[in-house]
């Protein structure tokens, strides 16, 4: 027997934690001194101190944690449960890191307000292409509903015209159509110099842009915001309006993202 003292060292937990224990009946000391009340345990206790605070912190209030416990949670069970509780933290952190990289994006766009790199922005026309598409719909413009999009989106178009057998001719591209419900279709393309085929891809002929204002933002797509509102400034200091949103042309896709280079392009006529 081990009094509360040793059993709390041995079990990696606090005298405070253990007394809780006992007071909701979660873990019951072997022993009670009727005399002093000091607490006693036994060493094969240790495996349901082990279980309680495993389940704990996965997350699990006290009172769940003695269901499960009474439903006699197997080791194997118990594995299974963290595996499902790691899966979900790994995508909390994920989604945590892309809210954070949101955060950071926004707060170099304000520090860049009034410096806008406006000297950059060119007018140009931009040339009709024929390309290989795949398109799916996203839940807003937000870098967070994109970014899930768009990634899968051009490695499967790449897989896809591949296995064709069909030359890709020019720098891939995006576009994005709008939807009334804040939604918006994103169009992932390769450019390619084939007629339409029976393919598991679509071939579309996206049409010339007669004025294009255009500027590089050298950087992961996730930090495009300063680049974008950049254009939106001269845009409208020039005297011009935008007919229709970006084409994103992907220039340079090295692995370092800091090293990527895009062309966004935005359809202008003057207001």
């Amino acid at each position: 027997m081990f009094s509360i003292g040793d059993f709390a060292r041995l079990g990696l937990v606090s005298v405070r934690m253990l007394r809780h224990y006992d007071a909701i009946g979660l873990l019951r000391p072997a022993h009670v001194d009727p005399v002093t009340g000091y607490r006693s345990y036994q060493a094969a206790q240790l495996s349901r101190l082990n279980r309680i605070v495993a389940i704990k912190d996965l997350g699990f209030t006290l009172e769940q944690v003695s269901a499960i416990l009474d439903e006699k949670v197997s080791t194997e069970e118990l594995h299974g449960m963290v595996r499902l509780r790691r899966a979900q933290l790994e995508a909390q952190i994920s989604a945590d890191l892309a809210r954070l990289r949101g955060v950071e994006t926004r707060l170099r766009t304000i520090e860049t307000e009034g410096h806008m790199r406006t000297a950059e922005v060119l007018l140009k026309r931009v040339d009709p292409v024929r390309v290989a598409e795949l398109a799916a719909r996203a839940a807003s413009y937000d870098g967070e509903d994109i970014g899930p999009v768009i990634k899968p989106l051009f490695r499967e178009i790449c897989r896809r015209v591949e296995a064709a057998g069909v030359s890709v001719v020019a720098p891939g591209l995006a576009y994005y159509v709008p939807d009334d419900d804040g939604s918006v279709m994103v169009h992932t393309c390769l450019p390619v110099s084939v007629p339409p085929g029976p393919y598991d891809f679509e071939i579309v002929d996206l049409p010339p842009i007669e004025t294009a204002a255009t500027i590089i933002h050298v950087g992961p797509m996730e930090a495009v915001g300063p680049t974008f509102q950049t254009l939106a400034h001269w845009i409208e200091e020039n005297g011009y309006r935008s007919l229709s949103l970006a084409r994103e042309i992907s220039l340079h896709c090295p692995d370092n993202l800091d090293e990527w280079v895009t062309e966004l392009q935005i359809e202008v006529t003057p207001a």
